[in-house]
């Protein structure tokens, strides 16, 4: 079979077709529903930092028209046959991946975010063949596998950017045992991941410092997120006094920067989480590194285990992104604001417009 030749339903997206990165309507075509396949009315997409570097291949993959968005929300009009946990009308979201192959090592022990087969909900290639595009359009199909269910308690608007940023910074904060109570944490870059790793860290009862380079953000990181202190990257008198003083870190900065400052924030055998990707290597001295035997982990989103794990506590809580919604006509600006790093703390698209 052709790989194109199940792809008969017509979509409206918005894509860019070239490294000017300006999106533009976009018409394309999505498989029918499969018997494992879930397919969605996309309500709202969150508009993720990603989606920058892959409209304008920053990282020479970029495979052109590309249709961003794995910040995905909406609901379910159709189930194949062999789905039995989702129905038509239920209100689902989906992340960054839209297949694994679902046999390895990772995908059998519920980490298949770290499966050598994975495919990206945008710019990646489907095992048909066929290229993903992503949530910057009206409807999706997915395998049942990589969708999940978005408790009725929260807002289907603020809660996309949770399968992205929220997902991104909870599981390695669930792996390293950041969600005991008592601990201290400090949260590097107050931005999109930042912001939902402070809400996280209040919601586990752990004494959250939030770390960054703009003095002018403390006011909002005490009072508007609770954040217990707050520490200016740049003002090394602040930064020595804070010397051991955490367990843990979350690092959220996607620009070249140094570790060695903040590993001299943690305590003996304290644990930094880099989920950032900045676009040059980062700086490492060992001195900080040996002399406190402090850990330094990386980590990617996480599995579908722990995203609705994630999803079913930010219910329990009523944690959200805080969000700026845009319409469909204001995407590229958004962008370009999301350039300049201008936006508290997340964009999301209004993708169904006036029908939600």
């Amino acid at each position: 079979m052709a790989i194109t030749e199940n792809h008969t339903q017509t979509v409206a997206g918005w894509a860019a077709m070239n490294e000017s990165g300006k999106v533009e309507p976009f018409v394309f075509k999505r498989r029918e529903n499969g018997v494992d396949d879930v397919t969605i009315k996309v309500l709202y997409c969150g508009m993720c930092h990603t989606d920058l570097h892959f409209m304008k291949n920053h990282w020479d993959i970029t495979m052109y028209p590309v249709v961003p968005g794995h910040e995905i929300t909406g609901v379910v009009t159709s189930v194949g046959a062999n789905v039995s946990g989702f129905k038509a009308g239920d209100r689902v979201g989906v992340g960054c991946i839209v297949e694994a192959c679902l046999d390895c090592d990772h995908c059998r022990h519920s980490d298949e975010n770290y499966c050598d087969k994975l495919v990206l909900t945008y710019n990646g290639i489907l095992s048909d063949g066929s290229v993903t595009y992503g949530g910057y359009s009206e409807m999706l199909v997915v395998h049942k596998k990589f969708v999940a269910r978005i408790p009725d308690t929260l807002p289907l608007d603020a809660a996309a950017p949770l399968l992205c940023a929220g997902i991104t910074v909870y599981s390695p904060m669930r792996r390293h045992g950041m969600v005991k109570a008592g601990g201290s944490l400090g949260v590097v870059g107050l931005g999109g991941l930042g912001h939902i790793a402070v809400k996280f860290g209040k919601a586990f009862g752990l004494r959250v410092t939030v770390v960054s380079t703009s003095p002018d953000k403390e006011k909002e990181a005490r009072e508007g997120l609770k954040a217990d202190d707050f520490i200016v990257s740049t003002d090394k008198k602040q930064m020595q006094a804070k010397s051991r003083s955490l367990d843990y870190i979350i690092d959220t900065v996607p620009v070249k920067h140094s570790l060695g400052p903040l590993l001299e924030l943690l305590k003996v055998d304290g644990v930094l989480a880099l989920v950032a990707a900045p676009d040059q290597p980062i700086e490492l001295p060992s001195f900080p590194l040996i002399f406190g035997r402090r850990t330094i982990s990386g980590s990617i989103t996480g599995s579908m285990k722990e995203t609705q794990e994630m999803l079913d506590l930010c219910g329990e809580h009523n944690i959200t992104c805080d969000i700026e919604l845009v319409s469909t006509n204001g995407i590229n600006g958004a962008l370009a604001r999301l350039a300049r790093n201008d936006v508290r703390y997340r964009f999301v698209i209004d993708i169904a417009g006036d029908s939600n």
